[in-house]
């Protein structure tokens, strides 16, 4: 991808919703996958008490909109106010109980695990049925929109195209725990009929790479379930 290419796909703008400012994508293709849209509100007139505690409105008891639901409720039900990267606002915003406990959740996704992601780990590489595995470096893409395998050849997954993503792990027993070893993803290709196929294993060594990758392996597996729960909403 060329320099300039890379510029108009990170390019972002700031505009103005009736939640609040948010910093987005100039071209609403280059969002990132583990993006949310912004709800709906529930209208003014549909919602006379609030849709937590039941609450009736009045002069006194006014009414607020979660932000990530659009729900309405009274200032005791929805009086948090939390990052919402999601949705890329640019400060915390107006949550009910149950969406800021998610959102707090999302966050530490944000803070910890997408740094993970984006820095890169290293794997040995199968594509398809090939049996002859390859050396390489995994990472997200700084625009969270591509997964990137470089080694002794490169290739660009889009995340929108994963379809099935299964992390692999060993060491289960009962009462026990598992270890993430590697993980299995098949993706669609535009023009192949059939999807595609690789496996990333962690390499045997007892160095700080294999730590390195099974903290990748453990962070794709948080941007896993953010991104089939994107695609529900």
């Amino acid at each position: 991808m060329s320099s300039g290419v890379a510029a108009r796909c990170d390019a972002k703008k700031l505009v103005r919703s009736p939640s609040g400012l948010r910093m987005v994508p100039e071209h609403r293709a280059f969002g990132s996958p583990f993006g949310l849209e912004e709800p709906q509100w529930v209208p003014d007139k549909e919602c006379p008490r609030c849709m937590q505690c039941d609450a009736k409105f009045d002069f006194i008891t006014r009414k607020h909109h979660c932000r990530r639901c659009g729900k309405c409720f009274c200032d005791r039900c929805c009086s948090q106010k939390v990052p919402l990267r999601r949705m890329c606002f640019v400060d915390p915003v107006r949550q009910c109980a149950d969406c800021a406990l998610v959102s707090h959740r999302e966050a530490e996704f944000y803070d910890k695990q997408l740094k993970v992601l984006v820095s890169g780990a290293t794997f040995l590489v199968t594509f398809g049925d090939s049996e002859k595995p390859e050396t390489m470096v995994c990472r997200l893409s700084n625009n969270q929109r591509c997964l990137i395998l470089d080694g002794d050849s490169h290739h660009e997954i889009e995340i929108a195209h994963v379809c099935t993503v299964q992390i692999l792990t060993e060491g289960f027993t009962p009462g026990g725990s598992t270890r993430a070893t590697g993980m299995f993803l098949q993706y669609t290709v535009p023009g192949a009929e059939a999807a595609a196929q690789l496996r990333l294993m962690a390499g045997e060594d007892a160095s700080g790479s294999k730590r390195q990758a099974a903290a990748w392996l453990a962070a794709m597996h948080k941007a896993t379930k953010l991104l089939y729960e994107s695609r529900d909403q």
